[in-house]
């Protein structure tokens, strides 16, 4: 592993968000190039990054990288970096060898969610409620997918900063009557509920089930894209709640974010899971509880939210600073590799 204050790749530069259940890569040719995006590749039917790379990728593009810059869901640290939610253990080694490439740079994948909400514009997002962004702000990005990820992007001496964390496993707890009423039936982990448990795909689960088990009646659904698609469409009363309690968790948490960092540059929701339930998320609940956070409610007031809808946000935010890694304070020691 090398690190030196040289940000800059040679391109072609490989960009690449690998989640919990998939991964998503592009190809940026230069500087003032649109990333050609791939098709996204389900994570389990790969044995590695290299293997996925070499056969669905590069293999079928006559361009081939000399840089790869990857966002992976999980924290970096060391030669051998575990996916948290999926099989892959990402080996930049490997993939400097196996891919002939010079240069490998490994960071969170909410650190490229975080890169990219400081390009972000009005056409890649929505903003929920009230609130006005404070220019130059530090900014708040949640997303519950797979897991639940949690980052801040600080603004200083004319450049952004992603604050990469495991924010999503913050301890929650009950407040309302009826939280009291679910959360025996919760699924905790070594004794206690996380905010992970809670809001990413099983989190929706978790709720609908415990709203059943609560109310002692039949939970048919099976997976988080029927009790969203069945809450959607009103069909299903049990759905219906554990979306709507789904969203006063998520505002309850980002509010808490919002307070952490600051976040006078507004709080975004990223991950297809809260694009799905915008109409949910557009309801008073998720703002509601959001606002609710004396004896800081009027501050929480004036911080928008915003639902990310930008398809491919994260490459968005690694093509940004590939373009111009100055503009971004990133730091690489630890986490870039050359061959």
């Amino acid at each position: 592993m090398l690190t030196d204050t040289d940000s800059h790749l040679t391109f072609p530069i490989l960009i690449g968000d690998i989640g919990g259940t998939n991964a998503r890569f592009a190809l940026l040719l230069d500087a003032f190039a649109e990333p050609k995006l791939f098709p996204i590749l389900p994570t389990t039917n790969y044995a590695s990054i290299e293997e996925a790379l070499q056969t669905s990728i590069l293999d079928k593009t006559s361009v081939q990288p000399r840089s790869a810059i990857i966002a992976v869901a999980g924290p970096v640290k060391g030669d051998e970096i575990p996916l948290t939610n999926a099989g892959w253990v990402i080996k930049p080694k490997d993939m400097l060898s196996a891919l002939s490439l010079e240069d490998v740079i490994i960071i969170n994948d909410f650190e490229a969610q975080a890169l990219a909400v400081a390009s972000l514009g009005d056409d890649g997002r929505e903003q929920i409620g009230p609130g006005s962004v404070l220019e130059s702000a530090s900014c708040a990005v949640l997303g519950p997918g797979t897991g639940l990820g949690v980052a801040g992007l600080l603004h200083a001496r004319h450049t952004w900063f992603p604050v990469p964390g495991e924010g999503g496993h913050v301890d929650v707890g009950p407040r309302s009557e009826r939280d009291y009423r679910i959360w025996p039936f919760l699924d905790p982990i070594e004794g206690r509920i996380s905010a992970e448990q809670l809001l990413c795909g099983r989190g929706i689960m978790n709720i609908y089930q415990a709203v059943c088990a609560a109310d002692a009646r039949e939970s048919p659904l099976t997976d988080p894209a029927e009790v969203t698609t069945h809450a959607m469409a009103g069909t299903d009363g049990a759905a219906v709640e554990a979306i709507s309690l789904f969203s006063t968790y998520l505002g309850r948490v980002a509010g808490d974010m919002a307070m952490i960092f600051m976040a006078r540059g507004g709080v975004f929701l990223a991950g297809g899971i809260s694009q799905k339930i915008l109409p949910a998320l557009r309801k008073p609940e998720f703002r509601r509880a959001f606002e609710d956070k004396a004896p800081h409610s009027d501050l929480l007031r004036t911080i928008p939210t915003f639902v990310v809808t930008h398809p491919t946000a994260a490459l968005s935010g690694l093509a940004a600073y590939a373009r111009t890694p100055v503009r971004f304070g990133v730091a690489t020691e630890g986490r870039r590799w050359r061959s």
